[in-house]
């Protein structure tokens, strides 16, 4: 009877993991940026108000499927007035365009590093197709209340000026306060439901 118990958990810890649907956990996660200033350092911000959902099958990986929200409103770069001037119409317009938004398409280049996610990213109500490069998820792990979860790295970077986030400023020796290109960072805990 104890073999047969062993060989039942044997052949279940060994099954290969299945298809799920994962909610991020948002306090868990961290959607970040970073954006060159004036030519000489990078400044960096997050967005503290994220929700999606990913579903992921490690034996179709091909198959994943992503949906992301952001509120631009929950934007944070260490300095009020600075963040208070990227809610503004200038740059993300949060009072009329309160969230970003990305929409999965398709999946490319799988490798058993990781892969890329294809997809609609909206941001002040502007729809670009946006490549992210995603770091393979590892299995399952369930923490002590009994939840499964999952995580990833992902990157990719936009130019804002595409999203007509535009607003800058030149500088006297030539350049501009803000670089055009912007690097998203996003460091994922995912919930399996």
């Amino acid at each position: 009877m104890i073999l047969l118990r062993c060989l039942v958990g044997l052949t279940f810890c060994s099954s290969p993991a299945l298809a799920a649907t994962y909610e991020v956990d948002a306090a868990h996660s961290h959607v970040g940026f970073s954006v060159s200033h004036m030519m000489v350092s990078t400044v960096r911000g997050e967005f503290a108000t994220v929700s999606g959902t990913v579903q992921y099958d490690p034996a179709n990986i091909g198959a994943t499927a992503v949906a992301a929200t952001v509120a631009v409103a929950s934007v944070n770069t260490r300095d009020a007035k600075r963040d208070a001037h990227l809610r503004s119409s200038d740059f993300f317009d949060a009072a009329k365009f309160g969230d970003m938004k990305f929409t999965s398409s398709s999946v490319k280049n799988v490798t058993s590093e990781g892969f890329d996610v294809v997809g609609n990213l909206t941001i002040r109500g502007v729809t670009k197709e946006v490549t992210f490069k995603v770091k393979s998820l590892p299995a399952d792990r369930k923490d002590p209340w009994g939840n499964h979860k999952t995580g990833t790295r992902a990157t990719a970077t936009i130019n804002r000026m595409h999203f007509g986030v535009a607003w800058n400023s030149a500088l006297e020796g030539g350049g501009y306060i803000v670089g055009n290109d912007v690097t998203i960072e996003l460091d994922l805990e995912l919930l399996r439901k």
